[in-house]
């Protein structure tokens, strides 16, 4: 799809191919639904009238050839009781739109829908919205079909103000982040015999050399060996994909601390010898899905050019079954010198990520967010519209927070600041164990994770029950976090230039 913006004075001046414009219940119409009914001598109102269509949300028409007015087709789309419209209705009635447009081959779309006045909405955000749905709908990941399905359309989004900026300013961000949120589906929905942790670091490295700003580093088994990343060694060592840790940097200004996102990349979580259910097993490709997301928010922040710099790392690894795997009762010594008692070998991420963690000190960073499907105990929980969010600074909590609630890319912050969770993770022979008696999963998993973040300000979001959904009984990567991610980047950089 592509977007643009234009004002455009005259309805009638050249022929059309598609306007969408809004109506309210009881036959109420915007200002633009007022001039094209007048145009076209009631046309519109009656209509309306005889199809019995009064406005009501879910209520939608399609006009063609309206009298005295050069459009081929008017879609008029009902947006219910003008002073009760919400951003959660201006969604549903985006939604109403796609679902018409999908319907029809329709070469450009007029946009009439985001100077709805809606109250504590903005512009920018009605404008994003619209971009970031559009886009979710169209999605199709058909890389392995013969005949391969395609969406493509133009829609011009009308200036109806002078707030032309604004509209220039949302699409920009909406197309980087959406393109983003594309790259990181698209390698979520990867098979796990293509997308293994050495294709993670082959796809970091092209990002990097396409884009200006950008290095990378890359870690492999032998590196990890020799700075002492056990507890990550100990996860890969059951299978013959070996573990890359991808390390991409960008930077855009010197002067400024990094902020790192860091993202489980578990290409593929047979859960070792505690083997998983066979029942929905193919679901664990997307134990990779926190990479993906830092892959797909590196690259809508390289489409941005923040003012930042930003460190963002793969932690690629596979958990597979062998003879060689790790085994419960095993006890490992993490990077920091930390040992940890083997309960589950299901329980690997904490054990990629702790060494993460403890490896990154070295970079003195401003923030540290990772993201990871890290517990199942988190969709219990939250169920799958909400992450988990959990932290050792306040002050990182609530930007994240902000972020979600403008991006509308929901977390829930849950506490890891109480003593009897850390209890859980005692262990009698060691330092700590890797899985506690199973309640306040989430929880306790992020407690095990803070051991390793002492040092800097950490979040940690559990994206467990976010990272894919279902379409017709079928999963599909989700992209989120990336929405809410790049919206806290954003912010960092407003925060700069105001200093």
């Amino acid at each position: 799809m592509k977007y643009t913006a234009e004002k455009i004075t005259f309805l009638n001046k050249n022929l059309l191919d598609c306007i969408v414009i809004p109506i309210f219940e009881q036959y109420k119409f915007s200002e633009i639904t007022k001039k094209i009914n007048k145009i076209s001598n009631n046309y519109i109102l009656d209509t309306l009238k005889k199809n019995n269509v009064q406005g009501k949300i879910n209520q939608n028409i399609i006009l063609y050839n309206i009298p005295n007015f050069l459009c081929s087709k008017t879609i008029i789309i009902g947006c219910g009781v003008r002073s009760k419209l919400n951003r959660e209705k201006n969604k549903l009635i985006i939604y109403n739109v796609i679902n018409i447009l999908k319907k029809h081959l329709i070469k450009e779309i007029n946009w009439y829908l985001t100077d709805l006045e809606i109250d504590n909405y903005q512009l920018y955000w009605n404008i994003r919205d619209t971009i970031t749905i559009i886009e979710k709908n169209i999605y199709l990941f058909n890389k392995f079909k013969k005949n391969k399905l395609s969406f493509s359309s133009k829609i011009k989004f009308i200036i109806t103000n002078n707030n032309d900026e604004i509209y220039f300013n949302a699409i920009k961000h909406s197309i980087a982040i959406n393109l983003g949120i594309k790259k990181a589906k698209n390698m979520a929905n990867l098979p796990p015999n293509i997308c293994t942790p050495k294709y993670l670091s082959i796809k970091s490295t092209k990002l990097t050399k396409k884009y200006k700003n950008f290095s990378i580093k890359i870690i492999d088994e032998k590196m990890m060996q020799k700075i002492g990343m056990n507890a990550y060694l100990a996860v890969s060592q059951g299978s013959k994909n070996k573990p890359f840790m991808s390390i991409i940097e960008y930077k855009n200004n010197n002067k400024l601390q990094p902020i790192i996102l860091l993202g489980k990349g578990v290409t593929f979580d047979s859960g070792g010898i505690s083997l998983k259910p066979s029942k929905n097993m193919e679901e664990m490709k997307y134990d990779m899905c926190g990479a993906a997301a830092v892959y797909g928010t590196m690259y809508a922040i390289a489409e941005l050019q923040l003012p930042l710099n930003i460190i963002a790392i793969l932690a690629g690894c596979e958990n597979m079954l062998s003879a060689n795997s790790y085994r419960p009762s095993d006890i490992i010594k993490t990077m920091s010198g930390t040992t940890v008692e083997i309960i589950n070998t299901d329980a690997e991420g904490r054990l990629i990520l702790c060494d993460v963690l403890t490896y990154i000190k070295k970079y003195n960073p401003k923030y540290v967010i990772d993201i990871a499907t890290l517990t199942g105990a988190c969709v219990i929980a939250l169920g799958n519209n909400i992450s988990g969010l959990m932290s050792n600074n306040k002050k990182l909590s609530n930007e994240i927070i902000k972020a979600s609630l403008e991006a509308d890319d929901r977390v829930w912050e849950l506490p890891i600041n109480d003593i009897n969770y850390f209890n859980k993770l005692k262990s009698n022979i060691a330092n700590l164990v890797n899985s506690s008696d199973g309640v306040a999963g989430t929880i306790t998993a992020a407690c095990f994770l803070s051991q390793f973040t002492k040092k800097y300000k950490w979040a940690h979001i559990d994206i467990a029950g976010t990272a894919w959904y279902y379409i017709n009984n079928k999963s599909t990567a989700s992209g989120r976090p990336i929405n809410m991610l790049c919206q806290f980047l954003i912010n960092q950089a407003i925060i700069i230039n105001n200093n």
